[in-house]
């Protein structure tokens, strides 16, 4: 049976007035639950959200609203562990292996290339 549509749009508009439903502070919540409890890059989160059709606006603030320093020490620790977990592997299948894992996770390709390299350096000390 159903409610009429006057009636469906009166109570969504109810809901938007009293900012129940309220699209930016979806797309943060979502970006900062993904990236903590998930561990998804921005890529993936962007690619989310778009499918879910937030505005272009509303993802760059979800984005910004992320922790810079954070970002770089979990991606640093995702490379790590994945890193050491390919032990038995070449250097160049580890190194391959590692960034489409983590390129698979949603992070950015040049970001990934400089923590692997930071990984690495670190590594040989």
């Amino acid at each position: 049976m159903g409610l009429p549509t006057i009636e469906v749009n009166k109570l969504i508009a109810t809901l938007i007035d009293e900012d129940y439903l309220n699209e930016e502070r979806f797309a943060i919540q979502f970006a900062g639950g993904h990236f903590r409890q998930k561990k998804w890059g921005k890529v993936k989160i962007v690619y989310a959200l778009k499918q879910k059709g937030v505005s272009e606006a509303n993802i760059r603030k979800a984005l910004k609203d992320l922790d810079g320093e954070a970002y770089r020490t979990l991606l640093y620790k995702l490379a790590k562990t994945k890193w050491l977990l390919l032990k038995g592997e070449q250097f160049f299948t580890r190194q391959a292996k590692t960034k489409a894992y983590l390129a698979q996770k949603g992070y950015e390709s040049p970001l990934v290339a400089e923590i692997l390299t930071r990984l690495i350096a670190d590594l040989r000390e």
